[in-house]
Formats: structure tokens, sequence, C-alpha cells
């Protein structure tokens, strides 16, 4: 056997075993678990099934996921096109200390953050006179902590840096000769911005919401800090949560059928995620790739 027939050998057989290694891990670490999830949630029966979804409080907890979700989609999708569009094309002091606190969800606990606005927000928070005396002044009753504001903010805070950390480099990678160009022929900002950079960065930005909306989806810690109240400001995983910890068979299947609910939205998104990921590729010019 020549030596070349021994290199492909070898380079066939580690091929064979990282192939096999990579397919067993995601079968036992990601789809067995989700599998289980499915069967589990139907172990009392489809009718079971349909009543466990449909209760007032797992409607009223997917209206506040979709609520925060929906929010915070808008909030990072806004600020991660103009964080994205400053730091690409712009050059000014301070600028990778800026990058680098856009990172800041990524490295520090969720439960934390919930305890950082917690603490901000709440009775012994600092700005809780502004909140008190606003609502003595105009007769109202707004409310942070242990309220929907609380949990929209931890959910905007923990998801913020996904749209402008999927758009920055398509930006870093069109450089700024384009716009440059533009502008010495007399465009102005927004046409620039409309007719040049946009068209660059339309696939990152849907691929960056995308992951920001599966991420708002499960959020769990930093809401759960600021969120105490069943039927009121308790999102999905958080009525997941009281479900399965009630401790009643029923009640612990049920929470598997609320759980399928963010599963399957989880699997739709992601599969979205997918093919727009693909379609962006076939629009690339050739040689960007």
């Amino acid at each position: 056997m020549s030596e070349n027939e021994k290199l492909e050998r070898s380079r066939r057989r580690t091929k064979i075993i990282l192939i096999t290694i990579t397919v067993l891990f995601i079968v036992l670490m990601l789809v067995v678990p989700l599998l289980s999830v499915i069967v589990n949630s139907l172990r009392e029966g489809f009718t079971f099934y349909i009543e466990s979804i449909s209760t007032e409080y797992v409607r009223h907890s997917l209206l506040v996921t979709l609520l925060a979700t929906g929010i915070a989609v808008v909030v990072n999708t806004i600020f991660g096109i103009c964080a994205a569009w400053l730091l690409t094309k712009f050059s000014f002091r301070g600028k990778q200390i800026l990058a680098t606190l856009i990172d800041i969800p990524f490295s520090i606990s969720p439960v934390i953050v919930g305890l950082a606005y917690l603490m901000t927000f709440g009775r012994l928070g600092w700005f809780y006179p502004v909140l008190r005396a606003f609502n003595q002044h105009f007769g109202t009753d707004v409310r942070i902590a242990f309220a929907i504001p609380g949990v929209v903010l931890a959910t905007v805070f923990v998801t913020f840096p996904f749209v402008s950390r999927e758009i920055i480099p398509v930006l870093n990678v069109q450089g700024k000769d384009e716009e440059e160009a533009a502008a010495l022929m007399g465009a102005k900002g927004f046409t620039i911005f409309r007719k040049i950079t946009f068209p660059h960065m339309k696939w990152g930005l849907i691929y960056g919401i995308i992951l920001c909306t599966v991420r708002a989806l499960g959020e769990f810690g930093a809401v759960n800090a600021l969120s105490k109240t069943r039927g009121e400001t308790f999102t999905l995983p958080l009525e997941i949560d009281a479900l399965y910890m009630s401790g009643t068979k029923t009640s612990i299947t049920a929470a598997f059928a609320v759980s399928s609910i963010l599963v399957i939205l989880a699997i739709i998104l992601l599969i979205a995620r997918n093919i727009i990921e693909h379609r962006g590729k076939e629009k690339e010019p050739k040689g960007t790739r």
C-alpha cells in the first residue's frame, strides 16, 4: 500500500470517527431530550394536552412572552442597526469600549441581570423614589420590578447583542468604498443606507432577528428575578417551572405539554434561520465566499 493510500485511508477513518461522535452527541444531547418532551406531553392523551395548553395561566403567560419578545426584537433591531453602522462606518474615541460593552450580556449571568434591575427599580433601589414621586404627582401606579415593564427590560437586556453581532461582520467585509463613492457623487446619508448599506446587511439582519427571537422566547433567569405573580407577569418558561414544581403527576405532564409550545416555536424559527442562511449564501457574490 502506497503512502497516499495510507493517508487517504487514515483520513477516511478519522472522518468516520468524527461523524459518529458528532451524530451521537447531537442525538443524546438534543434529539432525545426534545423527543422526550413531546412524548411526555402526550402521556395523558391528546385531550389532556389541549386542556393543559389552553388554561388561563398558560394563555396569559404566552401573551406576556410574545409581548416581551416582540418589544425586545423591535428595540434590539433598531439598536443593532445603529450600533453596527456606528462601529463599522465611523472612527471615534472609545470605539473599542463600546464594542466591548455590547457583549456584556454574553458574559453576565441572566440571574445577576435580574437582581441588578431589582436593586435598581425595586423598593430598595435608587430609582424607586423617582417612580414613587412620579406616581404621586400624576396619580398613576407605574411599576417596573414585579411588573410587565421589568420583564420587558430584562428580555431586552439579555438579547440586545444578537442583532448587532450578526450585522457587524457583514458591514466589516463590505468596507466603506461604495458608500464613500456614493457620498462623493452627492448621495444623501439615508439614500446611501437604503441603496448600499442595507442590501448588504439584510440577510445578517434577518438572521440576527431570528436568533434574538429564539433567545427571548426561552429567557428564564433574568425574568424570574423580576416576575413573581403567576397569571400576571409569568412568561411561558416561568409557567412551565411553576407547573413542574407543583409536583403532581398531572401537573408535570402539563409542564411538558406547555414546554412543547416552546419546542415547536424554536424548531420553526431554527428552520427559518437555516433557510434564510442558505438563501443569504446564494445571494452572495461568488468572489466573497
